[in-house]
């Protein structure tokens, strides 16, 4: 799904013409945790981040299982 995005406001839309100062922002993502459009598939909301199990001892991301990060650490 492409996305506009207000330059004004921040708000994003799936349509420009309902968006003050629209810019183009390309694909949107729809968070499988929260419902929100968002213009990064990294978007984190309360859900996903209460979910996370583990973090990278090198980056410090979070995630749900090990397999998804490099150096995997359990959270504590």
């Amino acid at each position: 799904m492409t996305a506009f995005k207000c330059k004004t406001c921040g708000k994003v839309s799936p349509e420009g013409g309902h968006l003050c100062d629209p810019t183009n922002v390309g694909a949107i993502y729809v968070c499988e945790s929260c419902g929100l459009d968002a213009p990064k598939k990294q978007h984190l909301c309360k859900p996903k981040v209460g979910a996370f199990n583990y973090y990278c001892g090198d980056c410090g991301r979070g995630a749900v299982r090990a397999e998804e990060l490099c150096e995997p650490q359990k959270l504590k």
